[in-house]
């Protein structure tokens, strides 16, 4: 066999057995009525794109939403499991479920299955207690309740962005291009991002849905 055709050969075995992973930009941040989510559309399976419109956010009760990274095998089980044990809270209570609540069940089966888990999750929503809030869990399970919050590969491109432009008291209007900028950038510049922007709002009212076309993205000098 040529080394081309070695190439090839191995090109194919990771593209048939890869583990199809999230490596994406995830972000959310609190204002003063709820939070806002987004997140990039591309999931990869090794060198490859195997999902160009994937749905980073995902629902864990009415409210309460959760941005995942890492290996989406993994982030969509974890994510099942914490909306069965919600499901049940609520019906045990007979009240919406609170978004610490669904952070710490997060952080409980993150922790326990650390060795055995690529999951980085954040866990954000409404709530009558608390109004809204952000929890970040990167791997390992530790979770921190954080004014905003972002993650996966393209969050190493933007922390500097979003420390110098994230700003206490910012309105929803201002959230959402805070966000839609953010994740716009990291696109630019992290090959495992890509595809659309994904945003949601969520408040005492529920859950919009917001989707940036990849045509549409936010552009800066490089346009």
């Amino acid at each position: 066999m040529s080394l081309f055709e070695h190439d090839i050969a191995h090109d194919v075995s990771d593209w048939l057995t890869g583990e199809h992973r999230t490596g994406t930009t995830i972000m959310a941040v609190e204002f003063a009525d709820g939070v806002v989510f987004g997140a990039d559309s591309r999931t990869s399976t090794g060198v490859y794109v195997a999902n160009r419109v994937t749905d980073k956010l995902t629902p864990v009760s009415d409210k309460i939403y959760c941005c995942r990274s890492g290996s989406a095998a993994d982030t969509q089980a974890i994510a099942d499991y914490v909306k069965f044990y919600l499901d049940i809270h609520e019906n045990e209570t007979n009240e919406e479920p609170s978004v610490e609540v669904a952070s710490k069940i997060f952080q409980l089966l993150c922790y326990n299955n650390r060795d055995n888990l690529s999951a980085s999750i954040i866990c954000a929503g409404w709530d009558k207690v608390k109004g809204g809030q952000v929890y970040c869990l990167p791997l390992g399970g530790m979770c921190v309740r954080m004014p905003f919050a972002i993650g996966g590969s393209g969050s190493t491109y933007i922390y500097g962005h979003c420390d110098n432009t994230y700003r206490e008291g910012m309105t929803e209007d201002e959230c959402l291009k805070f966000v839609s900028d953010a994740v716009a950038l990291a696109m630019h510049r992290d090959g495992s991002s890509g595809g659309m922007i994904r945003m949601a709002v969520i408040t005492k009212d529920g859950c919009r849905r917001i989707n940036i076309l990849g045509n549409e993205l936010p552009t800066f000098w490089s346009k």
